[in-house]
C-alpha cells in the first residue's frame, strides 16, 4: 500500500478502511493527551531540550502541549482545534513560567493563579480571581485538579432549571472565527488529520456540572445532588438539556459554516456512563434522558457535514455501546479494556464495524505507570493486532497519560508502534 498523509489516514480509519499503518493520537484531545510532565521528561529524552517550557494548554487536568517538534518525532497523525478558554473561566494567553510540584518547570496562562490549601496543595478560583472563594483543588504531590462542591442549599420546591442554564448559549462570532481560523491553518499548512472540540454538546458532562468557570454557580452544581437528580427530578434535568439542545445545535450550524469539511472528527460528548465495574445510571434512563439529545445532535451534524461524531465515556459503558451506536456516534473513546465486560477482542467483533476505537492501546490504570517496559510493550502489541484488524482503529492510550508515568514506559509504548508498522 502507498504511503499516506496522516489526513488521509485519519479519513480511511474513519471509514473503516485499510491503511498503511495503524494512524495515532496524542494531544488532539482532551481526553487523549499527557500531562506536562510526561511531556517535559518526554522531550528532553527526545529532543535533547531541557530548556524548552512546556505549556499546560488545559488546566483542569494539567496537559502538556504536544508542540510540532515531538509531534513530527513521535510520528502522530492528528491535531486539535479547541475553543480559547479554559474550564477554569480564563483564556489560553499571556504564558508565564510555573513550577510543578515535582519541580517541573511549565507555562501557564497568565491567569492560572493559584493559592495554597491547608494539605499544601493548591487552590484554583474561577477567572483566576483570588479574591472569590476557589473552584478546585489539587492536592499536595497530585496531577490533576478536582472542583471543589460549591452546591448551595436548594429549595426542592423551588427548583428552577434556568439556573443550571446560566453558561449556555450560542457560540459567539470571535470564538467561531477563532475555531475557523485555526482549523483553515492545520488544513491549508499541514497534512494532519483534524478533530474539532465542540462546544457545549456534553449533556449531563460531571466535569462540567459543577461550572468551574464561573464564580457563583446557581442550580444543582454537586456531583451527588446532580446524579440523584436525574433519578429523582428528571424532568428538571430534561428541561435543562432542552436549552443546552437548542444552543448546541444553533452553534453547530454557524460552526459547519464557517469549518466546514476541514475537520474530520469532532469531539461531541465526555458524560461518562459507565464505573469501574457496572454503570452510572440504567441503559432505559440513558434511551429516555440522554440519548433524544444525542441522536439530535449528531443527526444535525451529518445533515450539514461530513464529520465524524465522537463520544468520550469512561468504565463498563458495553451496554450502552448500541445505544451509542443508535445515537448516531462513530467513535468511541476511551475503550476501557480494563472494566468489567470490555474485553477488547469482544468490542472489536460485535462492534469494529460500526464504530471506530480511537484509545484502547495500553491500560493507563495499572500497565502503563505500574508495569515493566516490556510489559508495556507486549500489551500494546497485542491491542493494536486485535483493533487495528480491518480498520477503524486510532491509536491512543486509555485517557490521558499522567504526569508520573515512567518516561522508559511510554518510550516502549511508542517503540511497540513502530514496530507494529515494519
Amino acid at each position: 500500500m502507498k504511503c499516506m498523509t496522516s489526513r488521509e489516514r485519519l479519513a480511511a480509519t474513519l471509514r473503516h478502511e485499510a491503511t498503511d499503518r495503524v494512524c495515532v493520537d496524542f494531544g488532539a484531545g482532551f481526553q487523549t493527551g499527557l500531562g506536562a510532565g510526561a511531556v517535559h521528561r518526554l522531550r528532553r529524552v527526545l529532543l535533547g531540550d531541557s530548556n524548552h517550557l512546556v505549556k499546560v494548554v488545559e488546566s483542569y487536568q494539567m496537559l502538556g502541549e504536544i508542540d510540532e517538534e515531538l509531534r513530527q518525532v513521535l510520528g502522530l497523525d492528528v491535531v486539535g482545534v479547541h475553543g480559547a478558554g479554559t474550564m477554569f473561566g480564563f483564556r489560553n494567553e499571556g504564558w508565564k513560567p510555573f513550577t510543578l510540584f515535582d519541580g517541573t518547570p511549565v507555562l501557564v496562562p497568565e491567569r492560572f493563579n493559584v493559592t495554597p490549601a491547608e494539605d499544601g496543595g493548591w487552590l484554583m478560583h474561577p477567572e483566576g480571581d483570588t479574591s472569590v472563594p476557589p473552584c478546585a483543588w489539587m492536592p499536595k504531590d497530585a496531577f490533576f485538579f478536582d472542583s471543589l462542591n460549591r452546591q448551595q442549599p436548594l429549595d426542592e420546591a423551588a427548583l428552577n432549571p434556568a439556573d443550571n442554564c446560566e453558561e449556555m448559549e450560542v457560540v459567539s462570532d470571535q470564538e467561531i472565527q477563532h475555531f475557523a481560523r485555526l482549523a483553515r491553518d492545520y488544513h491549508e499548512n499541514t497534512n494532519y488529520g483534524i478533530y474539532l472540540t465542540l462546544p457545549g454538546t456534553a449533556f449531563g458532562d460531571i466535569a462540567l456540572v459543577p461550572a468551574p468557570w464561573m464564580k457563583n454557580p446557581k442550580g444543582i452544581r454537586g456531583v451527588a445532588e446532580w446524579y440523584m437528580a436525574t433519578a429523582t427530578h428528571r424532568d428538571y434535568v430534561r428541561r435543562v438539556f432542552e436549552v443546552q439542545c437548542e444552543c448546541a445545535l444553533r452553534s453547530i450550524t454557524k460552526l459547519a459554516a464557517a469549518v466546514g469539511d476541514r475537520a474530520q472528527v469532532v469531539f461531541v460528548s465526555g458524560t461518562d456512563f459507565g464505573t469501574q465495574t457496572g454503570q452510572f445510571c440504567s441503559v432505559q434512563t440513558y434511551r429516555d434522558l440522554y440519548q433524544p439529545f444525542h441522536k439530535a445532535v449528531n443527526d444535525h451534524i451529518h445533515r450539514l457535514t461530513s464529520w465524524k461524531t465522537f463520544i468520550h465515556s469512561c468504565g463498563a459503558v458495553g451496554p450502552f455501546i448500541p445505544e451509542f451506536i443508535a445515537a448516531g456516534f462513530d467513535v468511541l473513546n476511551p475503550v476501557q479494556c480494563s472494566a468489567t465486560g470490555m474485553d477488547p477482542r469482544w468490542l472489536k467483533r460485535e462492534f469494529g464495524r460500526q464504530l471506530v476505537f480511537w484509545g484502547g492501546g495500553v491500560d493507563t490504570q495499572h500497565t502503563l505507570p505500574f508495569g515493566t517496559p516490556d510489559e508495556v510493550y507486549r500489551q500494546v502489541r497485542e491491542r493494536i493486532e486485535i483493533f487495528a484488524e480491518g480498520g477503524g482503529f486510532v491509536f491512543n492510550s486509555i485517557h490521558n497519560i499522567q504526569s508520573n508515568v515512567p518516561t522508559e514506559n511510554i518510550l516502549a509504548m511508542f517503540r511497540a508502534l513502530k514496530d507494529s508498522m515494519k
